[in-house]
């Protein structure tokens, strides 16, 4: 297999080889700590006073997250460089629903690359300030699975029916990539993957803005099995998964969201056994939802980061982080709990030149 020659990132998979990674928590559970109102998301009463642009906007925007990059930077940016503090080395983008697919539920579509540009830039700055030279920070562009499905019928009595086509999807997720690199993605992240189709619609952009513009950039790809059958909504087991998206020589391989780390365990297992060659990344819920929480999720710092504190006594994992219901105080807690246990070894080494 030829050397990946990365344009970016290139200090990764060596800083992998070396330790555990810390990735960051949820980013709308602490959104939802702000308790934005309707007129805040259109970005009244930000720290630049009132911001009119979308003050007549014909339909609510509430609960529109990655709409904030642009109407209230300055809540996104505390909420990186809260995670930052508690000890993350990757900062995801506030872009997981800013493709134009998703974007259409809120007849937003048209702001989908402004929005990826602006939080690329704003998880810039943050990583920027926190960074020194024994520990960098990096920049994680977070591309989001969209609401729709190119695998799965969206009508019961016509399995036929699709809502989204590969060409869409591809578009969409392209246009998405352009904004992340050129707002300063170190990396980027194909997440939350219940449709392969869906991520290989991703990964196909990806390549096409790599051949493009020469650029390259480490790829982290990152599964969803979605309940105790082991599979991911379109219905493959994690090692068959694994073996559909391998060709697009990822980084690293993973799974997030919809479990526990408890409920996790045994498909982080599979995919370590199925992916000797490739790190290993995992960042599951809080457990599971409870509406009674501070966070709306069951599990406690110390419980999340004591579960994947076993993880890696395994050795099973490179990156580690949080997705629903995980807040700083869980970050730190992992970062803690893994920071004095090795990083899981690969089978061969991490081969990569710097760009010419």
């Amino acid at each position: 297999m030829k050397p990946i020659v990365y344009t970016r990132g290139q200090a990764l998979p060596q800083i992998l080889s070396k330790r555990i990674l810390i990735l960051d928590g949820a980013m709308g559970t602490m959104i939802q700590r702000f308790k934005l109102s309707e007129e805040q998301y259109r970005g009244s009463a930000g720290p630049d006073g009132v911001f009119e642009r979308f003050k007549d906007f014909h339909r609510d925007v509430k609960g529109n997250n990655e709409l904030l990059s642009i109407t209230r930077p300055d809540v996104i940016a505390d909420i990186h460089e809260a995670y930052l503090a508690a000890g993350s080395d990757l900062i995801e983008t506030n872009t997981f629903g800013a493709t134009r697919v998703a974007q259409a539920d809120y007849d937003m579509a048209e702001l989908a690359y402004e929005m990826n540009l602006a939080s690329a830039r704003i998880a810039r700055a943050a990583c920027d300030k926190f960074s020194t030279p024994e520990r960098p920070r990096f920049v994680v562009g977070a591309l989001g699975p969209t609401p729709k499905t190119a695998s799965i019928s969206p009508d019961v009595n016509d399995p036929g029916a699709r809502n989204v086509d590969f060409e869409t999807l591809r578009a969409g997720y392209h246009e998405q990539v352009q904004a992340l690199v050129q707002g300063g993605a170190d990396l980027l992240l194909v997440e939350t993957i219940f449709d392969t189709l869906n991520a290989k619609a991703a990964l196909f952009a990806i390549d096409e803005y790599f051949e493009a513009t020469g650029e390259r950039l480490p790829i982290i790809i990152s599964g969803t099995v979605t309940d105790a059958s082991g599979r991911i909504l379109s219905g493959q087991t994690v090692t068959a998964f694994w073996h559909s998206v391998r060709h697009a020589q990822p980084l690293a391989i993973g799974l997030n969201c919809a479990l526990g780390a408890a409920l996790m365990r045994p498909y982080i297992q599979e995919l370590h056994r199925a992916a000797p060659d490739t790190f290993i990344s995992c960042y599951p819920n809080a457990g599971l939802p409870n509406p009674m929480s501070d966070t709306g999720f069951d599990e406690t710092p110390e419980v999340t980061s004591r579960l994947l504190r076993e993880f890696a006594a395994e050795g099973l994992v490179n990156i580690v982080g949080g997705c629903c219901g995980t807040t700083p105080a869980h970050i730190n807690a992992i970062q803690q709990a893994v920071a004095p246990l090795p990083t899981r070894a690969v089978q061969r080494e991490y081969f990569y030149k710097e760009a010419a």
